[in-house]
């Protein structure tokens, strides 16, 4: 592929997960805007987000066999129209149940537009450029992370919080046509030469299994860390605006540079030792953000963003390159960790936080930041 074709597919791609990163987050910095809004408790508000997670977990095996099989055109360009039109509903929504329903279809065929393309890529890229070229479709997921929550809480005002699902409608299913017309066919799945492995066999190969569970523990407490924030930092003594909040949110930019770069140092180092450096900045910007300064909070929030943003890439580098075959299926387990650990950090911090407060958060996210650092130290060690 020259450097022209090259760059005309990374922009597609990169604009493509961008948008569709962007429906996730859009309700997480007004999360007490809409426990005033619909009379509804912390961890019933917090349901607009992880609602979308858990559609994404449970859709994606279907993806992944789907991807191993079918077009990616066509995959996308349904995504598209689906998490689109629930957008618009999100954006009309009169009660909260139809909210949260409607947020749960769109995770359901987000994975089209994600799990797919991931696929794709590892089927159509040369191995040399396979981790560099994931570190940008990480970037690309934080690009969309942060869109949705500026969009959420900052570009629209939080009265107005709606016309944030009306902008991220329109400019996915842009993104996702753009996609459809000029993405390039690629290789056809079904005449693949490479070998075949279904969900199990990729779990128990002793190489690779143990490797999907990296992104559980990384995004349980990434997701949960964002999520709480805002309830964090709007309480004393902060006492911090949703504006305020939200810009916070720029911290995200430092996933931008860690995507590559987090590829670019797993290719010197080694994957395994990427994800235990990233562990360690992680679990130390955790600690750091006890302090009840807003410099320390956003001295921690840049660590937060640079040891997960390490863990993500150089994980989904890993496997990727391990695959000889059934990138559909490997990717999909991959995402669905992925979002099953967040919907599930979401879910138990919610109670960890009504208990013990950040603190609880903080020594919870400790804990399973243990999975991603042992599991890099094994892969190190047998590397």
């Amino acid at each position: 592929m020259d450097n022209g074709r090259s760059a005309g597919l990374q922009t597609l791609v990169f604009a493509l997960v961008a948008a569709a990163f962007t429906t996730v987050y859009i309700t997480q910095p007004i999360l007490p805007v809409l426990v005033g809004e619909f009379g509804v408790g912390i961890a019933a508000a917090s349901l607009s987000v992880s609602a979308v997670t858990l559609g994404m977990a449970l859709s994606n095996l279907p993806f992944g066999l789907l991807a191993d099989l079918l077009p990616i055109r066509r995959l996308i360009l349904t995504g598209g129209l689906v998490v689109a039109t629930c957008g618009l509903v999100c954006a009309a929504s009169a009660g909260f149940g139809l909210l949260v329903a409607a947020r749960f279809i769109q995770g359901l065929f987000i994975p089209a537009l994600t799990t797919c393309l991931a696929a794709y890529l590892a089927r159509n890229l040369p191995p040399d450029r396979l981790n560099v070229v994931m570190g940008s479709y990480v970037s690309a997921t934080v690009v969309g992370g942060l869109a949705g929550r500026l969009l959420g809480g900052y570009i629209h005002p939080p009265l107005h919080w709606r016309y944030a699902f009306v902008t991220a409608s329109v400019l996915l299913l842009g993104a996702a046509l753009a996609a459809a017309r000029w993405l390039p066919p690629g290789a056809r799945p079904a005449q693949s030469a490479e070998p075949d492995g279904g969900f199990i066999a990729l779990l128990t190969r002793r190489d690779l299994g143990p490797i999907f569970w990296v992104p559980f523990g990384g995004f349980f407490v990434f997701s949960s860390t964002f999520n709480y924030l805002p309830f964090y930092l709007s309480r004393p003594p902060f006492n911090a605006s949703t504006e305020f909040i939200t810009s916070l949110y720029l911290s995200y930019l430092v996933g931008v540079v860690m995507g590559p770069l987090a590829g670019k140092l797993s290719n010197r180092i080694g994957n395994g030792l990427a994800m235990v450096g990233g562990s360690l900045i992680f679990a130390a910007a955790l600690c750091l953000s006890l302090i009840p300064l807003v410099v320390a909070v956003l001295a921690a929030l840049i660590g937060v963003c640079a040891g997960f943003f390490t863990i993500h890439a150089a994980a989904a580098g890993l496997i990727n390159r391990k695959l000889t075959g059934a990138r559909g299926r490997a990717n999909s387990l991959y995402v669905l960790l992925y979002y099953l650990g967040g919907s599930t950090g979401i879910t138990v911090n919610g109670y960890a936080y009504s208990f013990w407060g950040w603190g609880g958060v903080v020594a919870l996210g400790c804990l399973v930041l243990l999975l991603p650092l042992v599991l890099g130290w094994r892969e190190h060690r047998a590397a």
